[in-house]
């Protein structure tokens, strides 16, 4: 055995040069609620997912959207211990912004404390909260509640010149529609489902 053993990596190098270290980008200062925060990249530092939200909650105080769309929100209450229609928004929109698509995911943020001092609400409501504050709104107000914000926000951008470019030969077409061509399908055999002829 006196024949050295040569180590074999697990994983050989690829064929692609590695990527230089660039230094982090400086550091941005965000308006917030809260006042002016300063946000900071440091690759060493654990990482949240929600920590681009600070740029968007600048949108949301420069731009007056959010004070709007609460200030006018149909959501009346009376019971001196009934969350604000600040914090019942404020929480939704938190949600949202962090990709969540059903009341329960709300818990989640429960822990963050950041992030309801910088859109300037008091804490961060349960799911049960957050669902009996939307319950609360009357259907016909609450439409043309959300339809007036949603128009704010959207109709300045109908005014733009724009283009739908869609590429109809790549898209199957199927039953009677325009286009469609009897086709092989192993899905459906004998049915019109092929591609639209280039």
């Amino acid at each position: 055995m006196g024949e050295e053993k040569r180590q074999v990596p697990a994983h050989p190098a690829g064929e692609q040069p590695p990527v230089a270290q660039e230094a982090p980008p400086a550091a941005v200062t965000v308006d917030s609620w809260a006042g002016q925060i300063r946000v900071e990249w440091d690759p060493q530092a654990p990482l949240t997912p929600l920590g681009q939200a600070s740029f968007f909650i600048e949108f949301l105080k420069v731009s007056g959207v959010f004070d709007a769309l609460v200030a006018d929100c149909p959501l009346h209450r009376t019971s001196p211990n009934a969350p604000s229609n600040r914090d019942v928004l404020g929480t939704l929109v938190l949600s949202v912004l962090a990709g969540h698509k059903r009341y329960a995911h709300v818990t989640a943020l429960r822990v963050d404390g950041v992030l309801p001092e910088l859109l300037g609400i008091e804490r961060i409501l349960s799911e049960d909260a957050v669902r009996r504050g939307l319950a609360a709104i009357d259907e016909v107000e609450g439409t043309a509640w959300l339809r007036r914000h949603l128009d704010h926000c959207s109709e300045p951008l109908l005014g733009e010149g724009w283009v739908l470019d869609a590429d109809t030969t790549i898209k199957p077409l199927y039953g009677h529609q325009e286009g469609a061509v009897l086709g092989y399908n192993p899905k459906k055999p004998g049915h019109a489902g092929g591609m639209r002829p280039a």
